[in-house]
């Protein structure tokens, strides 16, 4: 029975309503096989014949090599064919087995917008014109290529190659001493960190009013013409033995602040309250206690090497016996003087125990710091040891000092990343970013009177740590982007 619609069977044997659709003209494959070798005969090349109209029947003879007198694109460039000549210009591969054509349009361009066609080789005819036109413009490749692939500027370093064409690093001590002394000259010209000296520390002396001394020592000295007057006079002494005495105690108690004054003064920052950064005040003056992170720029200690440290402290002391040489114009003998000192702090950050808070300390930049660090000896030399650490004979050398026979030690102190301070400082709030800067004016004390401790000053923010390599730290992970 047929039906008024009409229907077709597939492959698989199913029917289908309506018409058969016409079969469509496949693709060409396109396969990578290679191309079968010709032996210079255009004939038998296919495709590559019909672009310069070969007539396959044809029994021409056709030579292997170069081409005479090929069509050429006509323009301004000359050469020859007619003016509607539109052929394509083609280099052959010659006798080389499995060779493929490939259009490129990279490269330099001539005058007509057209890339310029390098020439494999001599070429009569019309090829004698653009012998100029297709030379390279770019130079040659270097020989050896770095092992990233990237081709950069600059000739490659003389010197012995590796496996991957990149020049041999060589390491030995000239390039430790090298690097130690590029690290130490960018620490001290670097802006960020500020130097401190000898004086930046506690001294009594230098805390103590001025006035306030130089009028106590002018009050002895006339009690002292008043007493001698009289003794001279009446032949009283009673005068002068008061003056003396009073004198006496006046120098014991001087002696005393001077000798123990420091031990105080830390005694009183850890007595001293700790304050929440939560609810300190813009301007309060507060004391801080958390663990230090460190900032833009870290030290490192000078003599262990220890990294990211934000403050770093190395004393060398001398004795002195009775024939050696003074460490400094103040040295005496049978005691320990400072021959050498180098003090450096950056800005870091404190999270407070307390409130969780982080605080910019402001203590780089030629800030106004007094630590209160403990320095821990390093290493002791005297004329027995005095060859068996060349680390610290490189140490001497580095900064000018002599190695002669003397009885030196050395002491390090450091604050690194994870360790607990106490900070005293201002707060002070800017957009939301919470720093503490030095005061304007010194702190005065008060007097400690439990302690027979005259007044004294507290100037510029106040570091206290203990000696922090007998301490654990707690680990920080590195900032990232601070």
């Amino acid at each position: 029975m047929s039906s008024r619609f009409p229907s077709h069977q597939l492959n698989n044997g199913l029917y289908v309503s309506g018409r058969p659709e016409p079969p469509k003209e496949k693709a060409p494959p396109m396969s990578s096989t290679a191309v079968p070798y010709t032996g210079g005969d255009i004939k038998k090349s296919g495709e590559l014949g019909k672009m310069f109209d070969v007539d396959h029947g044809s029994s021409r003879p056709r030579k292997s090599g170069h081409l005479a007198n090929p069509p050429l694109r006509t323009g301004s460039m000359g050469g020859g064919g007619g003016g509607g000549n539109t052929n394509r210009m083609s280099s052959l591969s010659g006798n080389v087995p499995g060779a493929s054509l490939k259009k490129t349009s990279s490269g330099p361009l001539n005058k007509h917008g057209e890339p310029i066609r390098k020439s494999s080789g001599p070429q009569g005819g019309g090829l004698t014109g653009l012998t100029s036109a297709s030379r390279q413009n770019s130079g040659p490749l270097p020989p050896v290529l770095p092992a990233t692939g990237l081709l950069t500027s600059g000739p490659i370093l003389s010197g012995p190659l590796n496996s991957s064409g990149g020049p041999r690093k060589s390491s030995g001590p000239l390039d430790a001493s090298g690097s130690i002394k590029s690290r130490s000259t960018s620490m001290v010209k670097n802006q960020a960190v500020t130097h401190l000296s000898q004086d930046d520390g506690h001294s009594f002396f230098r805390s103590f009013p001025k006035l306030v001394f130089w009028s106590i020592v002018l009050l002895f000295v006339m009690g002292f013409i008043a007493a001698v007057f009289i003794l001279a006079a009446v032949g009283n002494p009673i005068l002068l033995v008061v003056v003396i005495v009073l004198f006496a105690i006046v120098s014991l108690g001087f002696a005393w602040n001077a000798c123990f004054g420091r031990k105080a003064v830390i005694k009183f920052i850890s007595e001293y309250p700790d304050a929440e950064l939560r609810t300190a005040k813009d301007g309060q003056f507060v004391k801080v206690s958390g663990v230090v992170t460190c900032g833009n720029v870290p030290l490192e200690s000078s003599f262990q090497r220890v990294p990211r440290c934000v403050y770093t402290s190395t004393s060398l002391y001398e004795y002195r016996g009775w024939d050696s040489k003074a460490a400094n114009s103040t040295h005496r003998r049978f005691t320990w003087g400072l021959r050498s000192m180098e003090r450096h702090v950056v800005d870091f950050y404190i999270s407070d125990f307390q409130s969780g808070l982080r605080a910019l300390v402001k203590t780089g930049y030629g800030a106004r710091v007094t630590p209160y660090v403990e320095e821990s000896a390093v290493i002791d030399i005297d004329q027995s040891n005095k060859d068996m650490s060349p680390q610290f004979i490189r140490w001497l050398a580095e900064r000018n000092l002599s190695s002669d026979d003397r009885v030196m030690r050395l002491k390090e102190g450091y604050i690194k990343e994870g360790s607990s301070v106490s900070v005293m400082g201002v707060v002070q709030r800017n957009d939301n970013v919470l720093m503490i800067v030095p005061p304007p004016d010194p702190i005065p004390t008060g007097c400690l009177w439990d302690r027979c401790m005259l007044p004294s000053s507290l100037d510029g923010v106040i570091l206290r740590c203990e000696d922090s390599s007998n301490h654990d730290v707690i680990p920080v992970a590195e900032p990232i982007g601070w």
